[in-house]
């Protein structure tokens, strides 16, 4: 199990037009292979701020990922609509 946490800070204009997009990139990427979940939070007291949560089966699963079509698209657009972006990998310890 391949866990990626990953955080943005949403500039100010463009937070209503990132949700939307961050929403579709996880539901398209719900369905590759080695995807288990894909989740997108959003904090209601800091609306700037963006929270994915995704499993993969592993480490190349992600990578693959990050490679697709629909990822790349969102990146593209996406890329000039954050301020800043945070991410964490984890691997599952105990089974």
């Amino acid at each position: 199990m391949y866990a990626v946490i990953v955080t943005f800070t949403i500039k100010p204009q463009y937070q209503g037009a990132f949700l939307p997009l961050v929403i579709e990139n996880a539901r398209q990427s719900r369905g590759e292979a080695a995807c288990q979940q894909f989740d997108v939070c959003a904090n209601s007291d800091t609306p700037e701020t963006v929270f994915l949560y995704e499993i993969y089966d592993d480490k190349a699963g992600f990578e693959t990922h990050l490679e697709t079509a629909h990822f790349l698209e969102f990146n593209r657009i996406a890329t000039d609509m954050i301020e800043e972006k945070q991410i964490s990998t984890y691997t599952q310890v105990v089974q």
